[in-house]
């Protein structure tokens, strides 16, 4: 976390009718330029790992320089840190890249989030993987807008060092209410400058998306849209506690990330203080309910916002509303040109007025995937999602033999695992093609032997007819699949969220295993879309600790396990029907031998 040496403080803050005491732990300042290169230099010279790894996790502090300059980019000027006082009267920077020499206003396309404002000037294209060298001017904040792109179509971009970052003033809050209405005081500023057309939009994946879906639940009134790419809503289900299953090392590595000079909300260690979903957590989860502009979201099927997003765009009010769902990550995709000019017709359609006939757009537009590098289908369109003619099917688990089949075992049987070293799996062969397009759900019978709790990490993946495993590959490396976690202790679902395709868990306490005792779970996966083709094999594989990829995201998922020194078993058949109710989707059109799906 921050500088552990340095002492933090503590406040007491109120979130709805609870009240706690909130740890805020010393920043990391960052680094300079010179600092930087010098560490560089001693990594050419060495080849010692350790200063590349201090690189990539050390936030990098530009100097404070107000001025006005003219970018290496044709006609594009920079109004550097410029001064946004917000409500408290606390004083916030940003650098606002917009057209020089005219005098037409023109909409600005903000980018409000913890990371640097002037990356480039201390980052590498690390951050940036599988985007090739040179896509992105210099001037992007890091997961942002290019102002290389956008100012030359007629738009301005502010990159935003929000409350805490850089030389902005305050303290940093991750998340919350705070930083959304500080992201409300910024829009309206920044509106209201000479040079804008009074329209703002927000865009940004990741960490940045995950700030702009709490600014606009705050509504401004002069954000005119808004482009949400993959960024989660629900920190507690989606980040901290997967499932229940702390997981606190991905925020870890953000904080360390981030060039503060004050203080920053320590969230791993109120991670370790409340394991439940309290008022501090729920501070944190988007009231999608507000939110009502016109929005286009985008999810990638192999990131871990994936969630997120698409709750996003399934409970936001807007009667406008668009849903991208693709197989790349995040980075390539954002700054894909097809994408680009995508996106162009959506800012110009609210926020120029250009009437471009963005309306023909279709409301859901998915990638369907099939194997390697290999989509079955690519941006095909759909009018909801779930899609409306998806039939939900049950795919009964059989412990006896490892098998997995539509008809659910008449015999009970078990299965036996040590979840610290052993995973089990089940196996189904599909007679014809099947597409399982939306959210699948894993109902099973479980006890622990020796413990009173059991922390579960299934994935669904492919096999071939010969058995061998049938990788999806985003950026060269091999990803898991569908995946869902959790905690047995925490298994009550909420009855206001949960439904027969996604079951939510409370998360409001705890409920501890009984020796022998059978319990039913029901277990969220997250959404996926692939098919599989007439003798290829489903594999729903269940471990008791998360098993890691080549996939380079895995690092960071680090959960603190709670399986003590038990035995995982899984029961099957008659009354034990444990199964994976998979969301089939049927061809379109289809006559004799001819398939259609679109």
């Amino acid at each position: 976390m921050a500088d552990s040496k340095q002492p933090g403080i503590i406040k007491t803050m109120t979130f709805g009718d609870e009240t706690f005491e909130v740890p805020f732990a010393k920043g990391n300042p960052g680094k300079t330029r010179e600092e930087l290169d010098e560490i560089k230099r001693r990594l050419r010279e060495s080849g010692d790992a350790s200063d590349g790894e201090m690189v990539a996790t050390m936030g990098f502090c530009a100097k404070y320089q107000p001025h006005t300059y003219m970018t290496e980019i044709p006609g594009v000027m920079c109004e550097r840190d410029q001064a946004c006082v917000l409500r408290d009267g606390v004083t916030i920077y940003c650098d606002i890249y917009r057209p020089a020499n005219t005098t037409e206003k023109v909409p600005v396309i903000c980018a409000f989030g913890p990371f640097g404002k002037n990356p480039s000037e201390g980052m590498d294209s690390w951050q940036l993987m599988g985007v090739p060298p040179k896509t992105v001017s210099q001037y992007a904040k890091f997961e942002s807008p290019d102002p290389g792109y956008w100012c030359r179509f007629g738009y301005a971009v502010a990159n935003v060092d929000p409350r805490g970052i850089g030389n902005s003033e305050g303290d940093v809050h991750l998340w919350g209410t705070q930083d959304a209405q500080d992201g409300y005081d910024f829009i309206e500023w920044i509106t209201a400058q000479e040079w804008c057309n009074g329209k703002a939009t927000m865009l940004g994946n990741s960490g940045v998306c995950m700030a702009h879906w709490r600014i606009a639940a705050q509504r401004p009134p002069h954000l005119a849209c808004l482009a949400a790419w993959e960024g989660s809503g629900d920190l507690y289900r989606e980040s901290y506690f997967c499932g229940g299953i702390p997981n606190p090392d991905y925020e870890t590595h953000i904080i360390d990330a981030l060039a503060v000079n004050g203080y920053i909300e320590d969230t791993p260690a109120m991670v370790a203080k409340y394991p439940f979903l309290n008022g501090y957590y729920k501070d944190k989860i988007v009231d999608w309910n507000k939110i009502r502009i016109p929005t286009y979201v985008t999810a990638g099927w192999v990131h871990h916002h994936l969630r997120g997003a698409f709750e996003g765009f399934r409970r936001i009010r807007s009667p406008k509303k668009w849903m991208r769902a693709h197989r790349d990550f995040e980075w390539p995709d954002s700054y894909n040109s097809e994408n680009l000019e995508d996106l162009k017709k959506f800012f110009d359609r609210y926020l120029k007025d250009i009437h471009n006939g963005w309306e023909f757009t279709p409301r859901v537009r998915i990638d369907v995937m099939d194997a390697y590098d290999y989509d079955y289908a690519s941006k095909r369109a759909e009018e909801t999602f779930p899609l409306k003619r998806t039939e939900y099917r049950k795919v009964y688990l059989n412990a006896a033999d490892g098998s997995a089949s539509y008809e659910n075992p008449s015999t009970e049987s078990e299965v036996v695992y040590d979840p610290k070293t052993e995973t089990t799996s089940f196996v189904m062969t599909f007679t014809e093609d099947t597409e399982i397009t939306g959210f699948m759900k894993l109902h099973l019978n479980v006890e622990c032997r020796g413990y009173d709790n059991m922390d579960l990490f299934p994935w669904v993946t492919k096999q071939d007819a010969e058995g061998n495993y049938v990788p999806i590959r985003v950026m060269g490396a091999p990803y898991r699949g569908a995946w869902g976690f959790l905690r047995c202790s925490h298994r009550e679902l909420d009855p206001k969220l949960a439904t027969d395709f996604q079951p939510v868990h409370t998360h409001a306490g705890e409920e501890r295993m009984k020796p022998g005792e059978i319990v039913p779970v029901d277990i969220e996966m997250y959404p996926h879309s692939r098919i599989w083709h007439a003798g290829e094999k489903l594999v729903v594989t269940l471990a008791g600790r998360f098993i890691k990829t080549e996939w380079f995201h895995d690092t960071d998922m680090n959960h603190a396990v709670d399986n003590g020194d038990g035995m995982h078993v899984i029961h099957t058949g008659g009354q034990h029907d444990s199964y994976l109710q998979i969301p089939v989707v049927p061809a379109k059109y289809q006559v004799g031998d001819y398939v259609w799906r679109g």
